[in-house]
């Protein structure tokens, strides 16, 4: 399977999943090349998880073609499965046992599995080897979930809102490992509300609302793409503030300047963040101020 030259690892052409009268996933299209990280973003409901469980073949799908790594998950075998690795937001380590004797009883599901002791590296629990798992805090537990996602050395690995609960700092630890086993070519797809996350790790992205891909691409393209407008901010002379979105800054400011002869009181010109286009795109943007034209402005 093939995009545009690429080699993809997963490709999904209109997967519909429904629970009951509730329709989860709605004609969904994703293709995820190989090596990259796929970043995928949608509100709570949105269908992200339903996604994951179907891509690692843990839930069927009502409709759609669905081949993750050459195979159709809903049909693949066991060792089709030792090639995709998951990490799904509860945890799954046992707590009575350490995290070396973790990592070992995991690798032995796996007919070729990384080194117990390298994963444990690679993950940053070398000095935690020895504990046991109940005693580890929440990120530590994380970084365990995903040394078991990775010990089977999966070409794919799934993450399902990896880093909720996180404070700051863990959070940027976590993406130091995910940007290293990147780094090594697993192909990786997440998903996340985090916004910051997403523009940090993903490559590409693609945005579920109500079921649908709304927009799919770099980053920087979805910035462009779907947030053309800036926003014009000023504090006319009574100190009324005012704001302005427009795609025309330039002829707003001049505008002003012709209004104020010169120096606009408090000028601010904000370009749209990726988060500003994720809520716009996902219906979540609220407390618009009106539009001001060009024209409007200079009276």
């Amino acid at each position: 399977m093939t995009e545009n030259g690429h080699e993809l690892a997963v490709d999904v052409r209109g997967l519909r999943k429904r629970y009951g009268e509730v329709t989860a996933l709605d004609g969904i299209d994703l293709a995820i090349r190989h090596g990259e990280v796929f970043g995928i973003l949608g509100p709570n409901g949105a269908g992200k998880s339903t996604t994951v469980e179907i891509l690692q073949g843990n839930r069927a799908r009502d409709g759609g073609e669905v081949a993750v790594l050459g195979a159709d998950p809903g049909s693949a075998g066991r060792a089709w499965r030792s090639r995709v690795g998951i990490v799904w937001q509860d945890e799954s380590a046992p707590a009575e046992l350490t995290v070396r004797e973790t990592v070992r009883q995991f690798a032995r599901y796996y007919p070729k599995p990384r080194d117990p002791e390298d994963v444990i590296a690679l993950v940053g629990l070398q000095e935690k080897a020895a504990a046991r798992v109940k005693a580890l805090s929440g990120g530590q537990r994380r970084r365990l979930d995903v040394a078991l996602g990775v010990i089977g050395d999966p070409e794919l690995l799934l993450l399902d809102e990896p880093t909720t609960g996180f404070d700051p700092a863990a959070r940027r630890q976590f993406w130091s490992l995910i940007r290293r086993l990147a780094d090594e070519g697993t192909t990786i797809v997440l998903t996340t509300h985090y916004l910051e996350e997403a523009e940090a790790l993903a490559h590409r992205l693609a945005v579920i609302a109500g079921g649908r891909v709304v927009a799919e691409g770099e980053p920087a393209q979805l910035r462009h793409h779907h947030g053309a407008e800036a926003t014009v901010e000023w504090t006319d002379r009574d100190g009324t503030a005012h704001s302005e979105r427009t795609t025309t800054p330039t002829r707003t400011v001049a505008a002003l300047m012709a209004r104020f002869d010169g120096e606009i009181p408090g000028l601010r010109i904000g370009r749209p963040t990726l988060e500003d286009v994720y809520l716009r795109l996902t219906g979540q943007l609220t407390g618009q101020t009106g539009r001001l034209t060009g024209q409007e402005a200079a009276r």
